[in-house]
């Protein structure tokens, strides 16, 4: 089952978009969501059963053809979510600071 899921934003350079698109599809490493030519931005989401099969994935993605290269830009990991909801479950009292009540 996968667990986490990360967003990347890959840079190319407009001029290559078409081949660094092809070049992603072809990887098997991500799925695609979203790109912009002008810009030379495109938007993938990768996941993995960790972190560290995440962090090869963003390895291999820089290495591919026409990637100047990835940043990520959101990750969400189920294992991490699970540990904060329990660590705030075994607190008693409200899990609300009292600064955020009123805002």
């Amino acid at each position: 089952m996968i667990v986490n899921i990360s967003s990347l934003v890959v840079k190319v350079l407009p001029v290559n978009m078409e081949p660094a698109l092809e070049a992603l599809k072809r990887s098997g490493l991500c799925d695609i969501h979203f790109h912009d030519r002008q810009k030379g931005t495109v938007v993938v989401t990768i996941e993995g059963k960790d972190t560290g099969e995440e962090m090869d994935k963003v390895k291999a993605i820089e290495k591919l053809p026409h990637v100047l290269g990835a940043a990520l830009v959101y990750a969400y990991s189920e294992a991490e979510l699970d540990a904060a909801v329990k660590k705030i479950a075994e607190k008693p009292g409200d899990p609300v600071p009292e600064e955020l009540k009123n805002a």
